[in-house]
């Protein structure tokens, strides 16, 4: 159903890891606006409401008002001044969150041409696993996987190696 292309390779370990965790009968409030992945979750029996594309270290009101069980969060909290506040705002006792991970060989991820569409925060594992803990969650599980490309140069060699997204599925302590 994938190929091993990005994203297509991240869906894949991405869905892999949730029907790990989580029941299709579990509502889900996807942080973030309707996305492919999103809509991967809905073909696989996933019941998803997503945040409606508001600023989310400003409005934080419609995770506060969700009843979903669940809350996924995937490769948002890079791109949040303050993903703590929204950490501790989900209501749900269940979190499956992926972020890509901080490379010591490449810069930040800014969008020359989208203001929104930049990385504040580019985290190494152990800073995503502190702010959770702060925030009151327990990690359960957690995943590293590589994003390896096909071009040639010595980025591109160690990106066969070295891991670039994380993903953890935690719940409320």
């Amino acid at each position: 159903m994938y190929e091993k292309t990005f994203p297509n390779k991240r869906f894949k370990h991405t869905i892999e890891f949730l029907e790990k965790h989580i029941n299709t009968s579990e509502s889900i409030l996807d942080l973030g606006v309707v996305n492919p992945f999103s809509k991967i979750m809905k073909a696989h029996g996933y019941q998803v409401e997503n945040t409606k594309g508001e600023d989310l270290d400003l409005d934080t009101s419609n995770i506060i008002n969700s009843e979903a069980e669940v809350v996924t969060a995937f490769e948002i909290f890079e791109h949040l001044l303050s993903p703590f506040t929204v950490l501790k705002a989900i209501k749900s006792d269940k979190l499956v969150a992926s972020i890509p991970l901080k490379l010591w060989f490449s810069s930040a991820y800014r969008s020359k041409t989208d203001m929104l569409d930049r990385h504040y925060h580019e985290f190494e594992d152990w800073q995503f696993d502190w702010l959770l803990e702060k925030a009151g969650w327990k990690i359960i599980d957690r995943q590293k996987w590589t994003n390896p490309t096909k071009k040639i140069g010595i980025r591109p060699i160690l990106r066969w190696f070295t891991p670039r997204y994380y993903i953890v599925y935690a719940e409320r302590i």
